[in-house]
């Protein structure tokens, strides 16, 4: 079955980004809608129809439409458009990204689902779009979702720590502050600050600073009794409180090896358990390669149920 319609479409982010997604809309009007919120770095919505289309299709037959779309912090570098006159671009993507931007895209594709009728909104989010989901929560004022699908959420502060290594973890920390400090935070990190990743000064301090909005998910700080943050660890998580979802892969390459762990932790970590259903898919790595189906599967079975 193929929806009745798949459109290339352009939102507008509430701070004026122009943003391209598709829109896959079933054969009868609906007012219900899955919003998808990708990763980062050479992420994009565009570089997975096998993926989008399935799931597209799946959640089309169930009467709710799917909106992948993709955020400013696709591809490493990238310039967008904004929505000014005269027009301006400015740079985007991994490379310049802050996390907490993420709302002013999410606000927009909300909005722009609004101006179609939709009324009921969804918000799934995988590994970076996990953590987006989260900063979206904790900091709009006016929440329209109806409930989250959080997949593969992933700790980039541990990640770069467990990589870097405590001296250049901490040394790439200071000097990031610092060259932010002089109003050069849009110049380049190093490539040995940045684990081979091209990222400016102030994406870098915004990745892996510990107390920063992208350390969502703190699992290598919390396992290894770190005492990294001064925030209290998984704040943003704990905030949650509508309907959610989390699916991890039981074979998630950045999770440490530690999956039902992390899943084990999480459970302890919400505010409200009846609101919250935990699944781990057997054999499935980050991105859930060759378990679509059973990713797609959960995604709707939740729905149907919310």
């Amino acid at each position: 079955m193929t929806p009745s319609t798949v459109s290339l479409v352009e939102l507008e982010a509430t701070d004026g980004v122009l943003l391209p997604g598709l829109l896959y809309e079933p054969t009868t009007p609906t007012k219900k809608a899955c919003l998808y919120i990708h990763g980062n770095g050479s992420s994009s919505v565009f570089y997975s129809p096998s993926k989008q289309n399935s799931l597209g299709q799946q959640l089309n037959k169930e009467q709710i439409s799917y909106f992948p779309f993709n955020n400013r912090g696709a591809h490493y570098i990238k310039k967008l458009r904004k929505n000014t006159y005269p027009e301006t671009r400015i740079l985007a993507g991994m490379a310049y990204e802050q996390i907490k931007e993420c709302v002013y895209d999410i606000d927009g594709a909300i909005d722009f689902l609004r101006k179609k009728g939709y009324t009921t909104f969804y918000l799934a989010g995988s590994s970076t779009g996990a953590n987006k989901i989260c900063i979206y929560n904790y900091y709009t004022s006016t929440n329209p979702c109806a409930g989250y699908i959080l997949i593969s959420g992933g700790d980039d502060a541990g990640l770069f720590y467990n990589a870097l290594g405590e001296k250049k973890y901490n040394e790439a920390l200071k000097n990031s502050y610092n060259v932010i400090r002089k109003g050069k935070g849009d110049t380049y990190a190093p490539l040995d600050y940045t684990d081979g990743m091209i990222l400016t000064y102030t994406s870098l301090y915004d990745t892996i600073h510990p107390d920063g909005d992208y350390n969502i998910f703190p699992y290598y700080e919390h396992f290894n009794n770190l005492h990294l943050s001064k925030k209290s660890l998984f704040r943003e998580f704990r905030s949650i409180t509508l309907p959610t979802l989390v699916v991890y892969g039981e074979e998630d390459e950045y999770c440490y090896n530690k999956v039902p762990e992390i899943v084990a932790l999480l459970k302890k970590k919400v505010s409200n358990s009846t609101q919250f259903k935990f699944t781990i898919i057997p054999q499935a790595n980050h991105g859930f390669d060759g378990k679509e189906s059973e990713l797609n599967t959960a995604i709707i079975n939740w729905i149907k149920r919310n």
